[in-house]
C-alpha cells in the first residue's frame, strides 16, 4: 500500500544527539513532500518548540498538519484547529498538590505554548524544556490563573530515579482520570485521558481520508507506542528504547546515522 502520510516525532527521532536536523532529513522529507505525502511532526512539544522544524523542512499552509502535546492538539500549520483536548482546571490543581506534597518538581503548558510552574526554586529540567521549545516561563499558583484555565499537558520532571520513585503513583492515583506516559527519562507527562500520539494521528487520518496501511511512523519512546500501534508501518529509531524497537514493524538507523531519512527512502518514497 503506498504510504501518503508519515507521522514523526521530533526528539530523538528527527532530531540528531545535538538537536539538529540532519540534511539526509531535510531532503528526504522534501522529497516526500514533492511526491504529495502529508509528513506530520508529531510531539511531546508545544507548537512554538517545533515551528522552527517546520520552516526548515518547508512545512507550511493550511494543508499541511503538525500534532503536539503528545496529541492534545491538531491543527493545520496556518493555524486552524483541527482537534484540541485540554485538561480542566481541577485536574491541574490535584497535579500541582501533588507535586508539592510529594517534592517532585511539575510544570503545565498551556494551549499557546506557555509553560507555568507553582516551584519557587524551578528545576533545571523545566528551564531546558522552556529554552527548548521558546515558551514563555511563568512562575503562577493556581489561585493566580482563571477559575477556567486549563491545560494542554501536566509535566513532572527532574533526574530519573526521582521520577521512577513517585511513577507508580502518580498512575495509581491520575491514571483512571488522564492519559499518564513516561515520555522520556526526565519526563513524566500526563494529558486528557482521550489524548496520545496514536489517537491524534487517526483522528487526522480519518480527517484526510487516510487509511492505517496508508500511514507510516517514526518514533523513539514509549509516548511513540499508540501510534506505532495505529500505523501499517511502524519504525523505531536504531537510538530508541527497547520497548519502542519492541513494539515496532522495522528499525531504522540511529538518529545520528540518517535514520529517518533512511525509513523514508527505504518504506515511503516511490522509485
Amino acid at each position: 500500500m503506498t504510504i501518503k502520510l508519515i507521522a514523526i516525532d521530533i526528539d530523538d527521532t528527527l532530531l540528531d544527539s545535538k538537536g539538529q536536523l540532519l540534511p539526509s532529513t531535510i531532503a528526504a522529507v522534501k522529497e516526500a513532500h514533492d511526491q504529495g505525502i502529508k509528513v506530520v511532526l508529531c510531539t511531546g512539544r508545544p507548537l512554538a518548540g517545533a515551528q522552527h522544524y517546520l520552516d526548515a523542512l518547508g512545512l507550511a499552509g493550511d494543508d499541511q498538519y503538525v500534532i503536539t502535546y503528545n496529541g492534545a492538539v491538531i491543527e493545520s500549520i496556518a493555524g486552524r484547529i483541527v482537534a484540541k483536548h485540554l485538561v480542566d482546571n481541577a485536574h491541574y490543581r490535584q497535579l500541582t498538590a501533588f507535586g508539592k506534597q510529594h517534592h517532585v518538581p511539575f510544570n503545565v503548558l498551556d494551549a499557546d505554548s506557555t509553560i507555568y510552574t507553582a516551584d519557587r526554586d524551578v528545576n533545571w529540567v523545566t528551564v531546558v524544556q522552556a529554552w527548548e521549545n521558546k515558551a514563555g516561563l511563568l512562575i503562577r499558583d493556581p489561585d493566580d490563573l482563571p477559575a477556567d484555565f486549563q491545560i494542554a499537558k501536566g509535566v513532572f520532571v527532574g533526574e530519573g530515579p526521582q521520577l521512577d520513585a513517585v511513577e507508580a503513583q502518580v498512575k495509581t492515583t491520575f491514571g483512571r482520570d488522564l492519559y499518564v506516559v513516561r515520555a522520556a527519562t526526565n519526563f513524566l507527562e500526563l494529558m486528557h485521558t482521550g489524548v496520545n500520539k496514536g489517537q491524534a494521528v487517526q483522528d487526522l487520518a480519518a480527517a484526510l481520508e487516510i487509511q492505517p496501511d496508508e500511514v507510516m511512523a517514526l518514533g523513539d519512546e514509549q509516548n511513540d507506542l499508540p501510534m506505532f500501534a495505529f500505523a501499517g508501518t511502524a519504525v523505531a529509531m536504531g537510538n530508541g528504547s527497547d520497548i519502542a524497537k519492541a513494539h515496532a514493524d522495522h528499525v531504522t538507523a540511529t538518529n545520528d546515522a540518517n535514520g529517518v531519512a533512511a525509513a523514508i527512502r527505504q518504506w515511503a518514497l516511490s522509485d
